[in-house]
């Protein structure tokens, strides 16, 4: 089916580097699998918004379970060029999670986009957290001076607002160990955002992959308690991702014809019974969500496509019923207009 770009330059031009950035990602991972996996490279899905009339996507999904956990590069472009009464002009993004099966190579997120308003205005989501079940402070110290690296002037409020982005208050707990998100992020007299944006995805992504290559090479003794401790963490990821995540309750919000890929950041099976157990730690009505959620799952908390729609269905239905909710979720030192911008 073919699909309608959106008509800017802008967004031919952030479509060109979210674009770039998903096939260096995809490229590196499907070398890690020929390395170490069972050489199964990822597979390519695609997705319409309103039958391709108002832009989508496509998504690379990883085959090699040997290898990987779950794992899923996501770009995106919707606009409603034709629909002046929209506030938003065009969305063009890149998202991706990788969690890998070994306990001791860590997990990573990165989001990368760009939002283009209809007075002409723009500005860009920069984001990028390791995430680890088992913490390496080796892992953690590259990570995060990669960011630094690349980041200049502008690491020390990324890395503030990733801090307080993915904290999760009612846990005592935090998702990572090394955030960077830069919201409204616009251009100053020194940088240009677009090669800021390309150059930052680049750093991460090949500092990730560096970091997997070695945990592969290396971190090969896996016991059962490492397995427990990376079920645990991923617990908490599914908790942070459905329950507090802005992003994600944004994305399914604004409509229903990319929830597989919206989901791809879950992990493949999570401990129900401590799931449950945190829904006595948040506040009305999250309570209700977190046993909904929860009650969704098999008793062996797996995670697959079908438990993916329900789950979706179930966070879309609870802020339909709970709008003031959706105040209790993260956010950085802004709070972005999303839902506004899409339905305005």
């Amino acid at each position: 089916m073919d699909i309608v770009l959106a008509s800017s330059q802008n967004a031919t031009k952030a479509l060109y580097i979210v674009g770039h950035l998903q096939q260096r990602f995809v490229n590196k991972l499907n070398q890690l699998s020929k390395t170490y996996g069972s050489d199964k490279p990822f597979d390519e899905i695609s997705w319409s918004r309103d039958g391709g009339l108002h832009g989508g996507g496509n998504r690379f999904e990883v085959r090699d379970l040997e290898l990987f956990n779950t794992a899923s590069v996501n770009v995106s472009q919707v606009h409603y060029d034709e629909l002046p009464e929209k506030n938003l002009k065009s969305a063009t993004a890149i998202s991706t999670i990788i969690h890998p099966k070994n306990p001791h190579a860590p997990s990573v997120h990165i989001h990368i986009s760009l939002t283009e308003l209809r007075d002409g205005s723009f500005y860009w989501r920069l984001m990028a957290d390791l995430n680890p079940s088992i913490i390496n402070e080796e892992d953690k110290v590259k990570f995060t001076e990669a960011m630094k690296k690349v980041a200049g002037d502008t690491f020390n409020e990324a890395q503030q607002q990733g801090d307080k982005y993915f904290n999760v208050p009612a846990l005592g707990k935090t998702r990572g160990v090394s955030h960077f998100y830069l919201e409204n992020y616009t251009a100053t007299q020194e940088v240009n955002e677009f090669a800021f944006a390309q150059l930052f995805g680049e750093q991460v992504i090949d500092t990730y992959i560096d970091i997997l290559d070695n945990a592969f090479e290396t971190r090969k003794s896996i016991s059962k308690e490492d397995e427990e401790l990376q079920l645990t963490y991923h617990t908490l990821y599914f908790f942070q991702v459905l329950t507090l995540d802005r992003g994600t309750t944004s994305g399914l919000m604004v409509h229903n014809q990319n929830d597989l890929g919206i989901m791809g950041s879950l992990p493949s099976r999570v401990n129900k019974k401590l799931l449950l157990s945190w829904s006595e730690k948040v506040q009305k009505p999250q309570d209700t969500l977190v046993i909904s959620l929860a009650e969704c799952l098999n008793e062996e908390g797996i995670v697959d496509e079908q438990t993916k729609l329900k789950l979706a269905n179930i966070v879309r239905e609870h802020y339909k019923t709970y709008p003031q909710a959706l105040s209790l979720q993260a956010s950085g030192n802004t709070v972005p207009n999303t839902l506004t911008n899409h339905n305005k």
